[in-house]
């Protein structure tokens, strides 16, 4: 009973008071994004499915890969444009549903140009989802509780991709690739008839209303752009984790696919637990939101130094350590600063240019890796991600300096 008592009264309740204050808008927005990103199920098995149902080559994939890149890049743009015209709520609406029906009719097309065209036009339709979604979610939540707001839709999306992938390699295992396909565009559907259903406008509650008469331009505002430049190099060091470290895994440390899971699954896992009580609690410090950026990004470019410090396979498993508890903390407070720099102009511009920042490092970052593993080694490589992330750092530090001496914060 004392032990059921300690983990009541000092662990669950207090761990349940990190949501507290949280509106039922952003609860049901987190509900259709994790049935969206639950509904990615496709985009892991895309390139097996291109290679081995299709028999198309490696060169032919990384041109499909590149046409997935430049869409979400486009998507993410006009999403933000569009949000600022005719508002959030029609572009989630059109592009939950409409990215729906197109994921059911990508298995029809099988000629090399035909998928490039398929693949480009849903991901500018699917990631226009994006900005508004972050336009959204900012009128959804009061001031004071945006980053929390902001960490609990990455606690959605990240339990999405954790059971996406399992639901998906289940449905081929037992239905087939057609079945993946149906099942994911079905799935957007349903998402965008639930945001139908909860998030209309005539029944929502609108917490923070921002109305900006002379807004400026996410183009001329420098500090963003410094921010836009330092998120593109974190976004790049951080997707190694999910290209080139899972092959580092296997060749260096001849870890099996099993042993490869469970270290990846930790990622999730570990933020599940401890993302949003970490948050809750940096939230009430007195460090800035660029400040904080900066520590997540330099955890996170540490995780690949110390690699290169030993052969000791526990290695692994701290560098894990440091790259999720620095992910946790950069993401969160990233997202909160771009929520807040949007007051000065257009919303939905200043959060398609955050979504294009990632969009860039996807583009580049996991080309530029598997391409320096060749090239160098993987312990070079590791040296040229700590070397990017201690540019990031440095650029972070620049913004901070900059906030405070022109009093922009």
């Amino acid at each position: 009973m004392k032990i059921y008592n300690l983990i009541v009264h000092k662990i669950w309740n207090p761990y349940l008071d990190t949501f507290n204050g949280l509106s039922k808008e952003v609860w049901w927005l987190a509900l259709i994004t994790l049935v969206n990103r639950a509904g990615t199920m496709v985009i892991p098995f895309l390139s097996i499915y291109l290679t081995e149902e299709l028999h198309f080559s490696f060169k032919d994939v990384g041109s499909i890969l590149s046409a997935f890149g430049l869409g979400s890049v486009v998507g993410s743009w006009l999403g933000g444009k569009l949000t600022d015209k005719i508002g959030y709520y029609k572009i989630m609406v059109f592009s939950l549903l409409t990215s729906g029906f197109m994921f059911i009719g990508l298995q029809y097309l099988n000629t090399l140009t035909s998928i490039c065209i398929g693949i480009f036009l849903l991901m500018v339709v699917a990631d226009m989802f994006r900005p508004a979604m972050f336009v959204a979610l900012s009128a959804y939540s009061k001031p004071e509780n945006k980053t929390r707001s902001v960490t609990l839709i990455r606690l959605a999306i990240n339990l999405g991709f954790s059971a996406g992938p399992a639901i998906g390699g289940l449905i081929i295992t037992t239905i087939s690739y057609g079945g993946l396909f149906w099942i994911n565009g079905i799935s957007c559907i349903l998402a965008s008839l639930l945001l139908v259903r909860v998030l209309h406008p005539k029944k929502t509650t609108v917490q923070d209303q921002i109305t900006v008469r002379n807004p400026i331009s996410v183009y001329k505002d420098f500090p963003f752009l410094i921010f836009f430049v330092a998120m593109v190099l974190f976004g790049v060091i951080f997707l190694q984790y999910f290209s080139t470290m899972p092959i580092y895994y296997r060749r260096e440390h001849a870890l099996s696919e099993f042993e490869i899971g469970l270290l990846m699954g930790f990622n999730g896992f570990f933020i599940f637990l401890f993302e949003m009580p970490l948050i809750a609690w940096l939230d009430k410090t007195k460090f800035k939101k660029a400040t904080l950026i900066l520590f997540g990004a330099l955890l996170t470019a540490s995780s690949f130094i110390i690699l290169i410090m030993t052969n000791w396979v526990g290695i692994l498993i701290v560098g894990m350590l440091l790259m999720t508890i620095g992910e946790m903390i950069a993401f969160p407070f990233s997202n909160a600063f771009a929520l807040q720099r949007a007051k000065k102009g257009n919303q939905g511009e200043y959060m398609a240019m955050y979504s294009i920042a990632f969009s860039f490092s996807h583009i580049f970052g996991h080309n530029a890796g598997l391409r320096l593993v060749d090239g160098v080694g993987f312990n070079n490589t590791w040296l040229v991600m700590t070397g990017l992330g201690a540019l990031c750092v440095l650029l972070l530090i620049f913004l901070n300096n900059y906030m405070k001496k022109t009093s922009d914060l």
